[in-house]
């Protein structure tokens, strides 16, 4: 995707495969900053802190970790230490364990010698499943917002289609395109005028920060929001489509995402506003049928709820950024980082195969592969051949 007329990619490899460049998420949009990450400790590091964040993303990081990992030792032990030391990093998010596991079990069985290399390619096309993945959400979703953009009466054909957005399901939260902002980006770029209400996203504000550093980048024209005015807006008939990602979904269709997603699915409910949900296969839980019993739900620092992070007003020129305090000191803060929507909130599910219901047989259809457990087939063949090194412009 585009930052300033360049493409960029947010994962890359450096220096012969020996390390891993990604940007650094907790500056923007203030600053744009690379960090490379040379050991298994950097990548869970980056991961825990939400240098690299987003379901997608953090699967790929976890991967690439793994590969560091055994590059420093690649003995049994090491292989087990480093998959439980990355798996714990965040729990809510099933891409990390796929994507572990998918190296894990790609190298457990080789010659110890041949066990790094072996990482390097299986991150490496995980990753570039990502990016196929990403970029077939986006066109299915393309195909719903022209479909709504059709539909609407003829005093509004013409208008921008006003989607509303929550978090950041864009490129930055995947190797490329996103999941959410997929179908969005292909709008734009096939002409259809398309607005986007983006949800500041607190506690950490992802949409104010990342969701609008990248729509503006590409050129999208957007608006920011606090996060409750999307009911207000959809009362008043701004609103066509809510548009949101996903870090884990059950196998019937109960959607886990970052906190506040269940209110915009009421909302929209309410307001008969189509919610739908975009996601890949690596986040589906087919081990999992009632989300809000089983899906484990992140807790993270109350000082993300207390405190605030931003660019000085005026100082732009020197760009610094503090933190500032909100509550009186000696107030609590708790931050649950996700909930869980019910499958009966959710209009349709946007996935690299095709649109559908919010439903494990609508999911099944899909992947049939998977009503016994099963893994499904990659969403498209990809290289398995070790990746040269990857400037970060110039990849997208």
């Amino acid at each position: 995707m585009n930052i300033d007329g360049k493409a960029w990619r947010t994962i890359w490899l450096e220096e012969g495969g020996r390390s891993v460049g990604v940007i650094d998420q907790t500056l923007l949009p203030h600053r744009l900053s690379t960090r490379s990450l040379a050991t298994l400790d950097e990548a869970a590091e980056a991961i825990a802190t939400m240098v690299v964040r987003g379901a997608p993303l953090i699967g790929v990081t976890g991967a690439y970790g793994l590969m560091l990992a055994l590059q420093a030792d690649p003995g049994d032990a090491s292989l087990a230490a480093a998959f439980e030391q990355l798996n714990a990093t965040r729990p809510t998010a099933i891409n990390l364990r796929w994507a572990l596991e998918r190296v894990r079990d790609r190298v457990a069985a080789l010659p110890l010698v041949e066990r790094a290399e072996a990482a390097a390619v299986e991150a490496a096309a995980i990753a570039e499943d990502d990016v196929a993945m990403c970029a077939a959400i986006g066109d299915h979703g393309l195909m719903l917002f022209q479909q709504l953009a059709a539909a609407r009466p003829s005093e509004r054909q013409g208008q921008p289609l006003n989607v509303l957005t929550h978090c950041n399901a864009g490129w930055l939260a995947t190797v490329d395109w996103g999941t959410a902002l997929a179908p969005i980006y292909k709008a734009h770029r096939a002409g259809l005028p398309i607005h986007v209400w983006v949800d500041e996203t607190r506690p950490r504000n992802q949409g104010a920060s990342l969701t609008a550093f990248e729509l503006g980048r590409e050129g999208v024209p957007h608006t920011v929001i606090v996060d409750n005015a999307g009911g207000h807006l959809m009362q008043h008939g701004l609103v066509d489509a809510v548009i949101v990602g996903t870090d884990r979904t059950t196998r019937s269709g109960d959607v886990c995402n970052k906190i506040g997603t269940y209110l915009k699915a009421l909302a929209a409910h309410d307001n008969g506003v189509p919610f739908y949900v975009a996601l890949p296969a690596s986040t589906i839980d087919w081990s999992l049928c009632d989300g809000l019993a089983e899906i484990p739900i992140e807790a993270r620092s109350a000082t993300e709820v207390t405190h605030i992070q931003g660019l000085v007003a005026g100082g732009s020129a020197s760009g610094e950024i503090a933190t500032v305090q909100l509550p009186p000191e000696g107030s609590a803060g708790f931050n649950p980082a996700f909930d869980v929507t019910p499958a009966r909130l959710v209009s349709a599910l946007i996935t690299e195969r095709g649109v559908a219901p919010a439903t494990e047989a609508g999911l099944q259809r899909l992947y049939g592969r998977v009503a016994n457990g099963s893994e499904p087939a990659p969403a498209a063949e990809v290289n398995r051949q070790p990746h040269p090194d990857q400037a970060h412009q110039g990849q997208g």
